[in-house]
């Protein structure tokens, strides 16, 4: 009986051990990435410090970042839709109901390609500012929010809230060699509140919308950003 009892308690220990291990690789991966964010945006700050480095390779440098804003929320987004309750498919608000919506943006690229640099880069701003407060009450809601995978989705709201901040910073330099126009924003106010809902099912369907609203945006933000590099390298408007 002692046997099996020591044989059994190794077996946990193990078992401990091994999951301590699994947390921490994974701890290890949210930092990497975090990390080259930063590195990323660090040289952008950098470079835009020389002012004779060109316009088109600091907006090369932010539509990196943006492309890797984009991703990480249709990420998110996906692994929210995996256990995405199938009322909210009908009970969600409309993406009108977005409190980015009162922002008038372009449709698609060729409405973007007719609007002026320092009006896009704006509207990137704009965009970018707005998400602040949003993001603080996913960061802060993720805690009680009943998903299978609430540890990753924690973990991949801190690196939004990273990955915004350093665009966010990086955009701000531009907009200063780019004149006064471009360094306009919109105000937008958040005013959904600190609350995602009561219920389980309230705050999956909140969640979830709030995470659509931003990567809409985020969208919008990395193809504004594009068109903008594409303008500086003095690209056609087809290869944009």
């Amino acid at each position: 009986m002692e046997a099996k009892w020591t044989k059994r308690m190794k077996k946990r220990t193990r078992k401990r051990s091994d999951d301590q291990q699994i947390r921490s690789k994974r701890k290890a991966m949210a930092h990497r990435r975090t990390s080259g964010s930063k590195l990323l945006m660090t040289v952008l700050y950098m470079v835009a410090s020389c002012s004779a480095v060109p316009i088109s390779d600091l907006l090369d440098r932010a539509s990196q970042g943006s492309d890797k804003l984009h991703s990480l929320s249709t990420t998110l987004t996906q692994v929210l839709d995996s256990h995405f309750p199938p009322i909210g498919r009908v009970i969600t608000p409309r993406p009108s109901t977005c409190h980015t919506s009162s922002l008038h943006t372009p449709n698609d690229k060729a409405q973007a390609l007719q609007v002026s640099e320092s009006d896009l880069l704006s509207l990137a701003r704009s965009l970018l500012a707005a998400w602040v407060d949003p993001l603080v009450v996913l960061s802060a809601s993720v805690n009680t929010l009943p998903h299978p995978a609430q540890s990753s989705i924690s973990n991949k709201i801190q690196e939004l809230q990273q990955h915004s901040k350093s665009l966010g910073d990086g955009l701000d330099i531009i907009s200063g060699k780019m004149g006064p126009a471009a360094q306009a924003i919109s105000t937008l106010p958040y005013r959904g509140g600190n609350d995602i809902g009561q219920d389980k099912i309230s705050k999956l369907i909140n969640f979830h919308f709030l995470m659509s609203c931003f990567r809409r945006d985020s969208h919008k933000i990395d193809s504004f950003l594009k068109v903008l590099r594409c303008r500086a390298a003095k690209m056609q408007p087809e290869m944009c």
